[in-house]
């Protein structure tokens, strides 16, 4: 998968934040995070102007959602290094990584609605929608059975996507690249659960802590 690829090529340059990173907490970095594409959101929103959508700061919106997704990369690389993975850390990575989803989308939402476009507007929802549902069904699937990671289009690759989108200025084509996938994506996990349920997994629901939701 893309978000494979890229853990690979950016495995050496991350090895060597992480380790200047070693002596801040994890959940420091995670609420970075999440205020970085809180500013992200605020270009993506300041980029819409009277009649068209300002490339200059949607790139910029792009580059800073950029720096975020680091920081979203390092805070679970920076606790294994310490050793001090926790339960709450590992929850609030994933709690954090859905507002820092909506809180883009929300930007997003807010240009067109300053552009007066409904059109791009509904594909924005239909593009958080389905990015939410991706990793509610993940979510409530891996409380049944072991793993439920099918699927076209997990997280890091709606992030890169939204990013390349913002640089290039080609947002409403990225956008119906996510609504579509993200769709299909929770529906293939809908019926991979059902089948494994079929196959005898699940008679008792997992007491153990799922994989973060992607």
């Amino acid at each position: 998968m893309l978000s494979d690829r890229i853990g690979e090529t950016l495995s050496r340059p991350l090895n060597a934040i992480v380790r200047a990173c070693a002596r801040v907490s994890p959940d420091l970095l995670t609420i970075i995070g999440l205020a970085l594409n809180g500013v992200a959101c605020a270009f993506f929103a300041l980029a819409g102007g009277k009649d068209y959508a300002n490339p200059q700061l949607l790139a910029i919106g792009g580059v800073v959602a950029m720096i975020a997704s680091v920081f979203d990369m390092l805070d679970g690389r920076v606790a294994r290094l310490r050793g001090r993975g926790t339960k709450f850390g590992a929850y609030l990575d994933s709690t954090m990584d859905r507002y820092s989803d909506m809180v883009l989308y929300m930007g997003l939402m807010i240009l067109y609605a300053r552009l007066d476009k409904t059109g791009p507007m509904v594909l924005v929802w239909v593009a958080a929608f389905g990015s939410f549902m991706t990793s509610y069904a993940r979510a409530r699937a891996e409380s049944l059975i072991p793993n439920c990671t099918v699927g076209f289009l997990e997280r890091p690759e709606r992030i890169v996507l939204l990013i390349f989108g913002a640089l290039t200025n080609h947002m409403v084509a990225v956008l119906w690249v996510i609504a579509v996938l993200s769709n299909i994506t929770a529906l293939q996990r809908v019926v991979y659960t059902y089948v494994e349920l079929k196959r005898g997994w699940g008679e008792h629901p997992r007491q153990d802590d799922p994989e973060e939701p992607r």
